[in-house]
């Protein structure tokens, strides 16, 4: 029998008792246990109870004190560490889960996909690869997302944090696809010709990140102009593309949207389809909240075109209501998808046997290897809502702005200032009697009446620019918004609105 090589009871490396051996497990079950039910019961009852609280209110510093201290050396009891959240971070979160919340493009998510959270993070899966059920769980969103928006069997699809991230890989894809896979060697400088981009100018900057992170330089992204529906021009697109050839350049991607940053519009997808397959460009679509539309029959027709794209990027935790973060690109050509990202290492060697089985592994499609349960809070998502009820939801959201959109018309103090094509919402507050007097700047103040609603805890919008002119911008995207959210949102515009101007008078 081999002689063990040390003392059993010492570790010589270590200096001390193996029997001192330390866990991160706790040594009360029972008590632990007790503990978080109590911390399950607590988010149950804040999110039972949104309504009933502020949609936002400001950080106190004592608040912000306790988070600007030093590193902790010994161990906290975990329920003073849950008093500190309770106390210091759950009343001063942003506020998106709030039915009056309706400020950029946020859901709301779910009591279903937070427990869901829940499940993912007891597992604590990688899922970056392997054979476990985690990945096999994504595998299934993909084969759902192929159905939903009409893509072949062939495509793929992997979950990253946001469409930032899947516009970005989808310009990576297609910059492989234009040059070939040497380009992930010898870099986008070796080609020939320089490639060019083309997108709205109505398209989220995230665009425009992506080409410069990809390595081309926004320089080399075409915005072009939209119509009065705030639409990419197509005519425009052509015409653009036509003078880069003529100048030498190499059309390779084009970048439609579905649901625009500013105002939610929906550019000519089948038009610009049309364009990418004439010009052999990659036709690319940003549906960062505007693709899940297909679950509603409401908006699914405005849309028609998305079923003819190379690749959408679109977020399960918009429209879908799925838990942050949840992104998401689906690409119809999966070997096209692979190329742009695959990279074979001795590490990460793929068996047909045991854990290092089922390729391909999601690490294939995308810069991630390193990956959390994304899937399950979508999967829970979609089985326990279905997509009739979320595309019911999706409806309600498009209801409401129509809603809203007339009650603003109704309102001689104030203005609507662009066409409201899907959930979202621009306007301004004009007091004319002042106003023509040029005693107050109408940005200046409709600024401040964003401002004074975030702080009244009443409703949160945000502020965009539309045609030179601030407007108070409402994305309905919440499931939890009502029209009683609604109205309180625009009777607070109101009143703040004439305040200001009756102070200004």
């Amino acid at each position: 029998m081999d002689k063990p090589l040390t003392d059993p009871q010492m570790d010589p490396s270590l200096g001390r008792s193996q029997d001192a051996h330390q866990s991160l497990d706790p040594e009360d079950w029972g008590a632990f246990r007790a503990q978080s039910h109590q911390m399950l019961d607590d988010m149950l009852d804040f999110l039972e109870h949104l309504r009933d609280r502020p949609v936002w209110q400001p950080i106190p510093q004592s608040s912000r004190a306790k988070f600007q201290v030093s590193l902790p050396q010994q161990p906290q009891s975990l329920a003073s560490a849950h008093q500190t959240f309770m106390q210091d971070i759950l009343p001063y979160g942003p506020g998106n889960s709030h039915p009056g919340f309706m400020g950029w493009v946020q859901g709301g998510g779910s009591p279903v996909g937070m427990l869901a959270e829940m499940l993912a993070a007891g597992l604590n899966a990688n899922t970056g690869g392997r054979d476990q059920m985690p990945v096999e769980v994504e595998r299934q969103i993909v084969r759902w997302m192929r159905e939903l928006f009409c893509f072949p069997d062939s495509a793929s699809g992997v979950f990253v944090t946001g469409t930032s991230m899947a516009n970005l890989m989808a310009v990576l894809v297609a910059r492989t696809v234009a040059l070939g896979k040497t380009v992930r060697k010898e870099g986008v400088w070796s080609a020939e010709k320089q490639l060019t981009a083309y997108t709205s100018v109505e398209a989220h900057g995230c665009v425009a990140q992506a080409m410069d992170l990809a390595g081309f330089g926004t320089a080399a992204l075409r915005r072009i102009p939209s119509n009065e529906a705030f639409q990419m021009d197509t005519d425009a697109l052509r015409a653009a593309i036509q003078t880069d050839r003529e100048a030498g350049f190499q059309p390779f991607f084009i970048a439609g949207t579905a649901g625009s940053v500013d105002v939610g519009a929906i550019d000519p997808l089948n038009e610009i389809a049309d364009i990418a397959a004439q010009e052999s460009c990659w036709f690319h679509i940003d549906g960062a909240f505007g693709a899940l539309g297909m679950m509603s029959p409401h908006v699914a027709p405005l849309l028609k075109g998305i079923e003819r794209a190379d690749s959408i990027a679109f977020d399960f935790h918009k429209w879908g209501q799925v838990q942050y973060d949840a992104g998401f690109l689906l690409v119809r050509d999966s070997t096209l998808h692979m190329d742009a990202f695959a990279a074979p290492v001795a590490y990460l060697r793929r068996e047909t046997r045991g854990v290092a089985g089922g390729s391909p592994w999601p690490c294939d499609f995308g810069p991630d290897l390193s990956r959390g349960f994304r899937a399950l809070k979508t999967w829970f998502t979609l089985q326990v809502y279905g997509t009739e009820k979320l595309g019911t939801i999706i409806s309600q959201t498009c209801h409401l702005a129509k809603y809203l959109k007339q009650q603003v018309i109704q309102q001689p103090s104030l203005e609507l200032l662009a066409p409201v094509a899907l959930n979202v919402v621009c306007f301004r507050y004009r007091d004319a009697e002042i106003s023509d007097t040029g005693a107050i700047n109408l940005d200046d103040l409709n600024r401040d009446i964003v401002a004074d609603l975030h702080e009244s805890g009443l409703a949160v919008p945000s502020t965009t620019t539309i045609k030179g002119q601030l407007a108070i911008r409402v994305a309905i995207v919440n499931h939890r918004t009502d029209q009683r959210a609604i109205d309180t949102m625009l009777h607070a515009v109101l009143q703040f609105g004439q305040a200001r101007c009756s102070a200004a008078k």
